[in-house]
């Protein structure tokens, strides 16, 4: 079965930006990890490999250019360099599963330096959900998740109390191992993980008989985040090292996703926030004071003489702290709606023809 393009497995476009990629992957990698009920350990490697590939600038390019086959095999462009191709002769480089590094160690004599690349424990994300007030403030929450965290009976090492750690007897503590295959353009040598140690030089003479030699167990965490005042809804907080542990390794990160509870009466918008105001046609006409809810509390608002509908006030340094500029504040709009009375008694009715005659004009019902 063919393999799938990775672009599609991870669900970007090829002109993806480096983050855009880690973004799709995270949210893939959460939703079909085996660990989660529902998990697919299939799509979770098929993920894994397609974004290995494309979080690499060199890899990306490689596979840009020549697809899953590298530049000497069948999808290649060409075939080759004169547009010789090599699987003409019965040769499939397919089968060197680690591309066109290993096909790079036969003119090097497998002296690539490919060195161990630093381990770190697994990125996580959550959610928080905080009141509107809150946002504008800052708050503190307690968050509650599951997460790898240091094994408690081995204290990380893997190895059961009392039993040491050893130099891999496969790799020898190399952390890799190597095999030569005779082939029509001479020795191929090609190096790939040791599947012993899984790359770590080292093992535990006996495995820890609680984490099973990982080194970290599943626990429940419990951590503080704090939410700086301004916060939106949507906006993402970082915690550096609250994420999965690993005993070769840092932990990785935490991601807590804001979400943020509506208001009953005022809105954001940036850094201002809006709400709407009704008052009766008398107060419009002749003028008067409103208190109006703000983040802050009640606040007066004058209101001139003649307002009409729709007029909008503004109250200065009530809305949205800025996150980038320390002691800056947004506004608070306050739209005006006149209300316009449905049910008039005898006497308001009257007072109403009165006013219309002394400005000269008879109610339109007298005319």
């Amino acid at each position: 079965m063919a393999k799938r393009d990775y672009y599609e497995v991870l669900g970007v476009s090829k002109s993806a930006t480096a983050d855009e990629i880690k973004r799709a992957y995270r949210k893939l990698a959460m939703k079909h990890h085996p660990d989660k009920h529902g998990g697919d350990d299939k799509q979770f490697k098929e993920i894994n490999e397609a974004y290995e590939t494309l979080k690499d600038d060199q890899k990306r390019a490689q596979y840009d250019q020549f697809g899953h086959n590298g530049p000497f095999g069948a999808g290649g462009p060409g075939g080759g360099a004169g547009g010789f191709d090599f699987n003409g002769a019965n040769f499939d480089f397919s089968q060197f599963g680690g591309g066109f590094g290993d096909i790079f160690d036969m003119f090097t004599g497998g002296q690539q330096s490919r060195g161990r690349q630093q381990r770190r424990g697994a990125d996580l994300e959550t959610a928080v959900t905080i009141e509107f007030k809150d946002a504008i403030f800052g708050t503190e929450e307690t968050l509650h998740f599951n997460a790898e965290d240091t094994c408690d009976r081995c204290r990380g090492k893997g190895a059961e109390p009392g039993s040491k750690i050893k130099t891999c007897d496969t790799c020898k503590g190399a952390g890799q191992v190597e095999r030569v295959q005779q082939t029509i353009l001479g020795s191929i040598r090609q190096a790939s993980v040791c599947p012993t140690c899984q790359g770590e030089g080292e093992i535990p003479e006996q495995k820890c008989a609680h984490c099973h030699g990982r080194g970290t167990v599943k626990k429940a965490r419990k951590v503080k985040v704090k939410i700086p005042a301004g916060v939106d809804n949507g906006n993402t907080i970082r915690l550096s090292g609250q994420g999965g542990a690993d005993r070769k390794g840092p932990a990785g990160d935490l991601y807590v996703h804001v979400q943020v509870k509506p208001h009953k009466e005022l809105r954001r918008a940036g850094q201002n926030i809006a709400s709407t105001k009704t008052i009766p046609m008398t107060l419009a006409a002749l003028g008067g004071e409103i208190d109006v809810l703000t983040v802050d509390g009640e606040v007066t608002l004058k209101i001139p003489a003649g307002t009409q509908s729709h007029k909008q006030f503004k109250l200065s340094e009530h809305g949205v702290p800025s996150l980038s500029r320390l002691g800056h504040r947004g506004d608070h709009i306050v739209t005006i709606e006149v209300e316009t009375p449905t049910k008039l008694s005898a006497k308001q009715k009257e007072l109403l023809e009165q006013f219309e005659e002394a400005g000269g004009k008879k109610p339109f019902w007298k005319k």
